[in-house]
């Protein structure tokens, strides 16, 4: 076998950013040897010169070198892969949300800890999978599936259409089944339409639900725990929890930045880590305004975020 004696750091394989037990499980869908083909380049700053054009998926391009047939074939080939996926995403999901709940059955956290834990690592967790899907046209409608129903479901439970006490009582502060109609509606909706809207191309995606998830999150559990000194225009916001909302927001933005260019989707360079801390610090001061209590932060963060994204980015 050729060695290459220009590369400076081991060949990458893009299942090294999943755990060793999620690529052993799904091998024979989305980790085969063929599709986690090692890439070769050398390891940059924030991605990696690879011989994947921009914007292609490693799994895609590995697909398209190994799967023969017609074109029909191909096509029900990676549509299966891609529902496979969808499968993988939602089990996911449905594991993060049960792992908090267990948690919290055991009084390991709070309810209100465990919802927030909850609000933050859903999100995040979600697009850690949006490399696995083909770059179809469908990938991202497949893959925004799950947050979709979720959406639904939380405008079922919150109109009255249908009845879950569990899910009304761990999911809303005074058990009124009205309240999933904001908080947890926005929630899944802003996921959805970032998973459809800008997919994993543009970096308004990750930068909005890294804001949301990350950001609203910790600005809240830091807050309420450390946050004795308020806002002067603001009493229920402080500035430990803006703070905090500006650190992590930003942090978890450049982060998955930097995996999503990993892969070639798109560069993080100077202009873009700038660029998102300015979105990042116009989003914190939105979240601390009066008005976006009385709307409601999961919908004043992400729209805040979507909008500047699209002008800046």
């Amino acid at each position: 076998m050729a060695s290459f004696a220009y590369q400076t750091v081991p060949p990458f394989n893009p299942c090294t950013l999943l755990s060793s037990g999620l690529c052993r499980i799904y091998s024979d869908i989305a980790c085969s040897k063929t599709l986690c083909r090692p890439l070769k380049g050398t390891l940059g700053f924030g991605y990696l010169h690879s011989v994947l054009p921009p914007g292609r998926s490693p799994i895609s391009s590995a697909r398209d070198r190994s799967v023969s047939g017609s074109p029909m074939a191909l096509s029900d080939n990676v549509f299966l892969h891609d529902l496979a996926m969808g499968a993988f995403t939602l089990g996911g999901a449905l594991g993060t949300l049960k792992f908090w709940d267990e948690l919290s059955k055991r009084n390991v956290f709070s309810m209100i800890v465990s919802r927030k834990l909850v609000h933050i690592s859903v999100g995040l967790i979600f697009m850690l999978y949006w490399p696995l899907y083909s770059d179809s046209s469908w990938a991202p409608y497949i893959a925004a599936f799950s947050a979709a129903v979720n959406a639904l479901r939380m405008l079922a439970l919150g109109s009255g259409i249908m009845e879950d006490p569990v899910v009304v009582r761990s999911m809303t502060r005074s058990g009124d089944h009205r309240e999933l109609l904001k908080g947890p509606f926005y929630y899944a909706l802003t996921i959805s339409l970032a998973t459809t809207c800008f997919w994993r191309t543009s970096p308004v995606a990750p930068m909005t639900v890294a804001n949301l998830c990350a950001g609203d999150g910790f600005a809240d559990l830091i807050g309420r725990k450390f946050g004795k000194s308020k806002l002067p225009y603001n009493q229920n916001k402080s500035y430990i929890g803006s703070l905090a909302m500006l650190f992590f927001g930003f942090i978890f933005s450049v982060g998955y930045h930097h995996y999503f260019s990993i892969f070639g989707f798109y560069t993080l360079n100077l202009r873009l880590v700038l660029s998102t801390f300015f979105i990042t610090l116009v989003t914190t001061f939105v979240e601390s305004l009066p008005f976006s209590t009385r709307v409601d932060d999961n919908l004043t963060v992400p729209f805040t975020s979507f909008v500047l994204g699209s002008l800046l980015v």
